[in-house]
């Protein structure tokens, strides 16, 4: 493709895109416009997506534009394709003519009736995380050129270091909020600790087994009871020698 300097895709804006991101959805849509938008010139225009394989259907998880979206509908109304094949395979494949390449000839035609008539997939290595890839597609023949495809490349393979570290990142994230939740459920269970102690004058070992045996014997669990002791407490005088 003329005109164009796809080395001038800024994959340190991506990066701090991903620290910004709620989400890594957020960050790939972020990827594939710049990547498109990188690639196009003022006559020739390209769409990117990325595609995550999935064991019933594969999905489109982000795209530089709705028509870059339905691009890769075709590929899964046919089973297969260019991108489906790149992130399958772990490697890149590049569709110079669609009209004429005879990998996927059924896909090849609905691809050029629809205004494709180049295509490349690049595999984004996420190791063991999921297997997925940039689909890229452009509107006249040949319009990836060596050059063009290595840079891609390259940069997918970098942005493919960020996307593990955003996938580990979401990971470590649930796991964060369920720590959270559960010191949460640890505090709340030590303030009702305390409060026991308080109102029956006992050890803080005895304190707790009054709540343990409430909690049996209510059938209620114990970061359920102790939440409710406290929330209790906080809005007047309560009672700690619980119904037998």
């Amino acid at each position: 493709m003329a005109e164009h300097d796809p080395s001038g895709v800024p994959v340190t804006q991506l990066q701090e895109v991903l620290l910004e991101s709620e989400d890594i959805t957020g960050f790939l849509d972020e990827f594939t416009a710049t990547v498109a938008q990188a690639l196009s010139t003022e006559d020739d225009a390209v769409w990117c997506a990325v595609t995550l394989l999935r064991p019933k259907r594969s999905t489109t998880v982000a795209a530089s534009s709705p028509r870059a979206e339905a691009l890769d509908e075709i590929q899964y109304h046919y089973g297969d394709g260019p991108c489906l094949t790149a992130a399958r395979d772990h490697r890149v494949v590049h569709v110079v003519d669609t009209r004429t390449d005879p990998r996927w000839p059924a896909y090849g035609r609905a691809a050029a009736a629809n205004g494709i008539l180049s295509a490349l997939g690049v595999p984004l290595e996420l190791g063991e995380e999921a297997s997925a890839g940039l689909d890229v597609y452009a509107g006249r023949p040949g319009a990836f050129d060596e050059a063009t495809v290595e840079v891609v490349q390259r940069h997918v393979q970098t942005v493919s270091a960020t996307l593990r570290l955003a996938v580990r990142l979401a990971q470590h994230r649930d796991t964060a909020e369920d720590l959270a939740a559960a010191m949460a459920s640890r505090t709340t269970i030590d303030l009702a600790v305390g409060i026991v102690m308080a109102q029956n004058r006992c050890s803080q070992e005895k304190a707790f087994e009054i709540l343990r045996a409430a909690s049996s014997h209510r059938n209620v669990k114990l970061r359920d009871l102790a939440a409710e002791l406290v929330t209790t407490v906080g809005k007047g005088p309560a009672s700690t020698h619980f119904d037998g």
